[in-house]
Order: structure tokens, then sequence, then C-alpha cells
């Protein structure tokens, strides 16, 4: 296992303080902020921790602060309701005496029902794209400073995005993109494990949807981003450490907001999760 998903597991595995507390952890890796994934991916962790034989089917929140890396992250639960088909939790992260992150999550025991799904669009397999590294020396010369240390750094998710000519010029482009993702070292056969890991990766590349109808980057530094809200629905089984394609886009885009949907699909074209996303996308004034 890589020394990265080794990282993420530990941030994951969050302390017990007293009933319905917990205490999560921030890799000092030097950046300003604690990444947004990261504490999808703990409150989901917390909220796990007090519920027993169901799964996550849902969760919805909101970012309301910046995190700060730099001191531990308390998650306090409040078990809202636990029925006979869901159970219903919410997550306050606090830092500072002060709630940075909410989350609403549901639970619901197994049981069949109708099936459908949209279909995976057709791209190619993650063998036939290039891989991270090859990506990074292809890119590294163009990148700014931020951009080269990010794609440097080991990761405990690897990405394969399946059209790189976005990467190779600014152009405005229809805001959608397909990226092949998966943990980069094997993970437990936990399926809780498995959607934590999926909430940690799926903050990454989805508010990057909107910015290519601008021909613009994640590390433009005349952009301000942010994720102001997240929500995410588990449909069916997965492996997060295998390849799951998540598909993007970006309907809408306007007051210093941006709008993104994404899809995940598993190697057999299995809808296994959806995601959707609401952004801070805001153009940084001038230094007078």
């Amino acid at each position: 296992m890589s020394a990265a998903v080794d990282q993420l597991l530990s941030i994951l595995d969050l302390e017990p303080l007293e009933h319905n507390l917990f205490r999560g952890l921030s890799p000092q890796v030097g950046w300003q902020r604690v990444f947004g994934g990261q504490v999808i991916g703990q409150a989901l962790v917390a909220a796990q921790r007090t519920v027993e034989g169901r799964r996550a089917h849902s969760l919805h929140a909101y970012f309301l602060r910046a995190g700060d890396p730099a001191v531990p992250i308390i998650y306090e639960v409040d078990r809202i309701r636990d029925g006979k088909s869901f159970t219903t939790r919410r997550v306050v992260a606090i830092q500072h005496g002060h709630p940075i992150y909410s989350m609403a999550v549901s639970f619901q025991r197994d049981e069949e029902g109708l099936e459908h799904q949209t279909p995976m669009p057709v791209v190619p397999p993650p063998e036939d794209v290039p891989s991270e590294a090859a990506l990074a020396e292809m890119l590294m010369d163009r990148l700014p400073p931020p951009a080269k240390a990010y794609w440097q750094a080991e990761r405990p998710i690897e990405m394969r995005p399946v059209d790189l000519s976005r990467y190779l010029s600014p152009e405005k482009r229809d805001p959608s993109q397909y990226i092949w993702i998966r943990a980069t070292g094997a993970l437990a056969d936990d399926p809780a494990l498995h959607q934590c890991v999926l909430a940690y990766a799926s903050d990454f590349t989805l508010l990057d949807t909107a910015l290519v109808a601008h021909g613009r980057f994640v590390f433009d530094p005349s952009l301000m981003l942010a994720s102001l809200d997240h929500a995410l629905w588990f449909h069916r089984p997965f492996r997060a450490d295998d390849w799951l394609l998540y598909a993007q886009d970006s309907p809408n885009s306007g007051a210093a907001r941006a709008f993104c949907r994404g899809s995940f699909y598993n190697r057999e074209g299995q809808l296994v999760a959806s995601t959707a996303q609401e952004g801070l996308v805001r153009e940084r004034r001038p230094q007078s």
C-alpha cells in the first residue's frame, strides 16, 4: 500500500472522545486550508460510527468556514432518528469554537426494488489513457509552481483524465470531463470505508469542471475557488481501489458561483454513485 493511502486511512480513523464526539487530524502538507474532501470523508466516518447494520445512501453538506489544518477538527454527531428502514444523522465539524461544516446523512437497510440507470459514457478504458506520471511529465514545464508541487506529491487517489487537450491549450470548451480514478493502494473489504474514500475523492475535480467552459484552471492565481456545498448519493456497492469513471459536467455558472454534477461508474458500466456541488468562483480584484 502507498504511503499516501496509509495517510488517508489514518486521517479517516477518527479518535473517539465521548459519546457522539470524535476528533480528526489533517495531513501536514503545507496547504493553507483543509481540503474539503477530507472533511466530507471524516464527517461520514463519524456518522457511520453511530450506525450499525445500515449503509449510507445520501449526504448533503455545507461548508461554513475555511478549515485550519494546524489544529484538530471536532465532529459532533446528532442521532436525529432511528427508523424501521432509515437512520438519519447530523454531523457538525468544529474548530476554534465555531462550526466549519454541517452535514446530514441518511442510512438505509438493504432492500430490493425497481432498477434503472443512465448508461455509462463511451470512453477508453483506464489502461488506454496516460497515467498520472506520464501526464505530469508531459505538463510539468508549463505548470505554475503550486500545480507542480501538486503533481509531484504522492497522493492517495490516482486520476487519469480521458481527454488531455484542455491541459495543452487554454480554449473554451464544453464544460464536461471524464476522469478515471482509484485509490493508489488496496483497501480493506469494508463497504463503509470505500464510501468514505469515494466521498474524499468526490471533491477533487468537480468544481474544476466549470472552468473548462472558460479556458481556466484551478491553479489560476486570478481566481478564488471554494466549495460551498456538497451532495453525494450511493446507489450500488463498489470498490474505491478499482477504477471508477468520474463523469462530470457543469450546467451553469454565474453570480460568482458554479454548479457541477458528477456520476461514478465502475468498469462494468454500473452507476454506483452521483454527486453535485455548488462552488465559489470569484475573480480576484487587482491589488492597488
